[in-house]
């Protein structure tokens, strides 16, 4: 499913949490907390395709909504920016990242909170189940532990002769472990040996790449596996850090 349409959904999931919050008289606020920079390419893409779907509604701003939106490109500025969204009082919450939604998780249980893109949401504690999330939050996942396994699979598909395979996680988000633990189950049936290294930025990043890149003695690994993260983004580090790769 393309961003968009996903972006789409989120929208009529927002506008039916602001719609049990009583839509008639005051105008409605939602926050978004975007974790990426509000000068990325897909930053206004997603900004139009949320508002045309929330008119397609019935939701429009200026008329009965207000949009407030905070861009986190770093982890560092995450928190920050979940703390000025609810400062502002907002009815509903718009958020599409792990650590985005873990920030804002952190600071409240009472507003309702939509989530989408975020991997693992019920191993990663945020809800209860997919079919009964329970709390504040809600919203759509893109990932479960087993496909950890099946990245690994379609790697050896791709390149049967691969036997050491990098793998470049962040070790403090739920998902990535779970990821991890699929993988590491399936390695062995696979010919395959993992070399795992939890990485937070760039300069971890950088240096990680070296040290595999310096690996003697066959050990060496011969591909690259990288747990889905905002850390590990394009302009997280680990693309920019590696553009080959």
């Amino acid at each position: 499913m393309r961003r968009r349409e996903v972006l789409a959904i989120l929208a009529s999931a927002a506008a039916l949490r602001i719609g049990r919050a009583h839509a008639q008289g005051r105008a409605r606020r939602i926050g978004v907390l975007m974790t990426i920079a509000e000068t990325d390419p897909e930053a206004g893409p997603r900004v139009v395709t949320l508002r045309q779907a929330l008119h397609a509604l019935g939701w429009t701003e200026g008329r009965n909504i207000r949009i407030d939106y905070r861009w986190a490109s770093d982890l560092e500025s995450i928190r920050p920016s979940a703390s000025e969204l609810l400062a502002l009082s907002p009815d509903v919450l718009l958020v599409n990242s792990n650590p985005g939604l873990a920030a804002l998780r952190e600071q409240t249980s009472a507003v309702p909170t939509v989530f989408v893109a975020v991997a693992d949401p019920v191993g990663g504690g945020f809800i209860e189940s997919l079919a009964r999330p329970g709390g504040n939050i809600t919203g759509f996942t893109n990932f479960e532990a087993s496909i950890g396994g099946k990245w690994l699979e379609l790697l050896k598909e791709i390149a049967p002769a691969v036997t050491r395979v990098a793998v470049v996680m962040h070790p403090e988000t739920a998902a990535h472990r779970a990821f991890l633990g699929a993988a590491e189950a399936g390695a062995p049936s696979r010919g395959v040996v993992l070399a795992v290294a939890g990485v937070h930025d760039a300069t971890e990043i950088q240096r990680t790449l070296a040290a595999f890149a310096a690996y003697g003695g066959g050990r060496r690994p011969d591909s690259l596996w990288a747990g889905p993260d905002r850390s590990l983004s394009a302009r997280g580090g680990l693309y920019r850090s590696h553009p080959q790769g």
